[in-house]
């Protein structure tokens, strides 16, 4: 099993390159099940989670070509994939791809409003949490559908196609939004989605539908309207960058001192995080090809941060956040309500000499002067790039072990903080 190993104290210099998200990649794949024509994405990541939902795809019966890399990229970054689900040859999504990605659950939505049928595995818990997948189920019944649970699965049927229909969600949820969207794209009639989520990935997922010829209006508020059409085409969109690698690199360079340029980062997808971070006296400087950011010399002055959905601080930038507060000028607090069990990282980091104590769902950190290199353990995909992070700042040796946790959703993550002068480096088992 590959692990990282860092060596603490250089400061960042120079460019990291921005992937597109994996986020709203996921999410637009499963949508090339809505029609037989091909849907091309661009700017597609190299990613664990990205070749898992091909072979899922796969399944079903979708086709898929990679185009060569984009001109001027480095080999292995971002790539072009054409998706092609002309024949839907299975309509189960079995547990044992399921329970391997997550995300993989919400192929529920698009089979049940082409096909008229899923049968789909319950994905169970994860090490973040439950996730339940309720709303799924409630939204997609007032859509319409007649679900039964048996052994483990989802049952699914629409006759007649889905219905359109008003439907609030009693808590916002980012992949609720996406099923529930991209199942009303073909639904009979209206549909009026309340307290949607606001996401820049669902607003990605959005703008592909509507240029494969959804109805779709309010995408990026809380109230969304999808008027069903009778097919979908083909269309050509682009994954957009990834706000959370954005935001883990800021904080990287803010923990480990330096001027790095984020190429291709938009910061309109992540202002609540770029805002927070300024307060703790880094400097951020969006320009026409990214985003700078820079720390030379000062200390870094604790904020409390509480995590909400977008415009707010990102629950998946919480990790990285508090890597940072471990070096701090003082006491911050950050408080965790999206997801319960995300405070995993915590000991982790205590073991590089980190202050930290739990209140409930608040973490206190009381920032140290120094951290000190040890052997670590990545529990989740965040919170082990959270353990990069201290590494970066930490004296001596830092090793990271469990790092396909971090495969899953950072795409050539040593390649990128070596380029600027990181000491960092994959050792293979």
């Amino acid at each position: 099993m590959d692990r990282i190993r860092i060596v603490g104290g250089n400061h960042l210099e120079g460019r990291i390159p921005i992937s597109g998200a994996k986020n709203a990649a996921l999410p637009l794949m499963i949508a090339s099940l809505l029609t037989d024509d091909t849907l091309t994405l661009e700017n597609v990541p190299h990613l664990a989670d990205v070749e898992q939902l091909i072979r899922i795809l796969g399944n079903h019966g979708v086709d898929y070509s990679v185009n060569g890399r984009r001109e001027s990229q480095n080999e292995g970054y971002s790539r072009t994939i054409n998706f092609t689900a002309r024949n839907i040859v299975d309509t189960t999504a079995p547990y044992e791809l399921v329970s391997k990605m997550r995300a993989s659950f919400w192929v529920i939505g698009p089979l049940l409003a082409r096909m008229g049928e899923a049968k789909v595995s319950l994905p169970g818990g994860c090490a973040i949490g439950t996730r339940p997948v309720d709303l799924f189920i409630d939204g997609l019944q007032a859509l319409g559908a007649d679900i039964d649970v048996d052994s483990g699965y989802i049952l699914s049927k629409a006759k007649n196609r889905l219905r359109g229909n008003r439907y609030v969600f009693p808590k916002v949820s980012v992949g609720a939004t996406h099923v529930l969207m991209m199942a009303a794209t073909l639904a009979r009639g209206e549909t009026v989605l309340e307290n949607a989520a606001r996401e820049p990935e669902v607003v990605n997922l959005a703008e592909c539908l509507i240029a494969m010829g959804a109805k779709i209006d309010g995408a990026g508020t809380s109230t969304i309207t999808i008027e069903g059409v009778d097919a979908l085409s083909g269309a050509r969109h682009r994954v957009i960058p990834d706000r959370i690698e954005t935001g883990t690199y800021a904080m990287a360079v803010a923990m480990a001192g330096g001027d790095v340029l984020l190429e291709g980062a938009r910061a309109d997808l992540l202002q609540g995080a770029l805002d927070v971070l300024a307060q703790t006296g880094t400097e951020i400087i969006p320009v026409n090809s990214g985003i700078r950011v820079r720390r030379n010399g000062a200390g870094i002055s604790p904020v409390d941060v509480t995590t909400e959905p977008f415009p707010g601080f990102p629950t998946d930038l919480q990790a990285q956040f508090m890597g940072l507060m471990t070096m701090a000028k003082g006491k911050s607090r950050i408080t965790e309500t999206i997801f319960e069990n995300r405070f995993m990282h915590v000991q982790e980091l205590a073991r590089l000499g980190a202050h930290i104590t739990l209140a409930g769902q608040t973490a206190i950190v009381e920032g140290v002067s120094k951290l000190k290199g040890a052997p670590v353990m990545a529990t989740d995909l965040r919170a082990s790039v959270s353990l990069v992070i201290a590494g970066l700042a930490a004296e001596g040796e830092t090793v990271v072990n469990r790092v396909y946790h971090l495969d899953r959703g950072f795409e050539r993550l040593e390649e990128k903080l070596s380029g600027c002068g990181a000491t960092i480096e994959r050792l293979s088992s």
